[in-house]
């Protein structure tokens, strides 16, 4: 499969591709959950937090900040006592979350392939060793 070049000539596995930094952010372990959760709908932090499971505050909270700046989240802060803060995908975000969603379903269709795979692998490895 080839990938695609940038329009300054470089492709993602290139270190100092740019686009690769955003790949980063979309496939991160958070980052992937994160889009895929908001694109259901809009979540309160506590709540995203619920609904992904096993994320810490700190790192919920570096992921949500890394996808605003690059304008895949959007944080609305509403004025009022207590603080409400909701977050959600903007039309950027929205295409990405269709990307990654894709490819979690594909991992739910596909893994009974993977643990026949790695079955395989465990029995040569195993084997030789």
């Amino acid at each position: 499969m080839e990938v695609s070049e940038s329009p300054l000539g470089r492709t993602v596995v290139d270190a100092v591709c740019p686009e690769r930094r955003v790949l980063e952010h979309v496939t991160s372990r958070w980052g992937v959950l994160v889009l895929i959760a908001l694109g259901e709908r809009s979540y309160r932090f506590g709540e995203l937090r619920r609904a992904i499971g096993g994320v810490s505050e700190k790192m919920l909270t570096q992921t949500l900040q890394t996808l605003e700046r690059d304008g895949l989240v959007h944080r609305a802060a509403q004025p009022v006592i207590p603080p409400r803060v909701d977050y959600s995908l903007t039309p950027l975000g929205r295409e990405a979350a269709e990307q990654v969603t894709a490819l979690a379903r594909w991992t739910e269709r596909r893994l009974p392939a993977v643990q026949e795979a790695r079955e395989r692998y465990d029995l040569v490895r195993g084997a030789s060793q």
